[in-house]
């Protein structure tokens, strides 16, 4: 794995979009793997060791999160930026198609790129998460997303992670670790914080109603693979269903005893990811 960056452009100037590059180019497709609204791109660090022996595998930190640059303008935050530096990361591939696993808002990205007229992507995993999400599930995850505490050390940082991240399923305590490893940021007073810039709880907050973008999923062609967990808010039921039967008739896969969002972590998530892909 290799750390690197590629240039994203906003009207404020050029940004800085850190990736973590995964295996050599291959006659397969590379993967992009986008994570959710407060993560980062080492999210899928086991998917993609999992995936590079079969295809060249892209992790990137969206703008304000893991090692990219934080953005000047909190209201650039937004998914039609996201789709922009998202591009310049397709282009950076090299290749002429690519495929998508996004979980949550790197699945909202996926949809969103999947639907355009002559998309790159060739295949599309969406994990938990879909076109109509309730403005309950949103107040909840806005309960956490705009604070900003600080650690005195990486064992206050898990206790916080495990309780605000209890949905996703994670039973493993190697695993609580990982995710703690690579979600923190140092503060200058010596003290630990979450690695992500506070203010994308901007834009995030001024959602006061229901998100509905089937419009958009109606369009998508490409084969989809959707994941669900059994006990999610952000991706109810009856939508999941709704997704099997309308647009690109997704294939629905859920997981018991998990909720918003699967972690991809676990050896069967990745087996199913990587037998989809390939």
């Amino acid at each position: 794995m290799e750390q690197k960056y590629v240039l994203g452009q906003s009207p404020l100037g050029f940004h800085r979009i850190a990736y973590a590059e995964w295996g050599t180019q291959t006659q397969n497709p590379p993967v992009i793997c986008a994570h959710g609204l407060t993560r980062n791109g080492r999210d899928f660090d086991r998917l993609a060791a999992r995936l590079q022996s079969a295809a060249q595998v892209f992790c990137p930190d969206m703008p304000g999160r893991g090692k990219s640059d934080w953005l000047k303008d909190p209201a650039l935050y937004s998914y039609p930026h996201y789709c922009a530096d998202m591009t310049a990361l397709i282009a950076r591939t090299g290749a002429a198609t690519v495929d998508w696993v996004g979980t949550s808002m790197g699945g909202l990205i996926g949809m969103l790129l999947a639907a355009q007229p002559n998309t790159p992507i060739r295949r599309l995993v969406i994990n938990d998460v879909g076109p109509f999400i309730p403005k309950a599930a949103l107040q909840r995850i806005g309960e956490y997303v705009g604070l900003v505490p600080e650690f005195l050390d990486a064992k206050g940082v898990e206790e916080y992670l495990r309780k605000i991240y209890a949905s996703f399923g994670i039973t493993r305590d190697e695993d609580w670790r990982e995710l703690t490893a690579n979600s923190t940021r140092k503060l200058p007073n010596g003290m630990l914080a979450l690695g992500h810039d506070p203010a994308i709880a901007k834009n995030f907050l001024g959602l006061d109603k229901d998100v509905d973008i089937w419009e958009f999923y109606d369009r998508i062609t490409c084969p989809v693979l959707l994941l669900r967990g059994e006990n999610s808010d952000v991706l109810p039921a009856e939508t999941a269903h709704d997704m099997t039967q309308r647009g690109p008739k997704a294939k629905l896969v859920e997981f018991p005893n998990v909720g918003h969002a699967p972690a991809l972590m676990d050896a069967d998530q990745i087996g199913l990811v990587t037998d989809f892909l390939r």
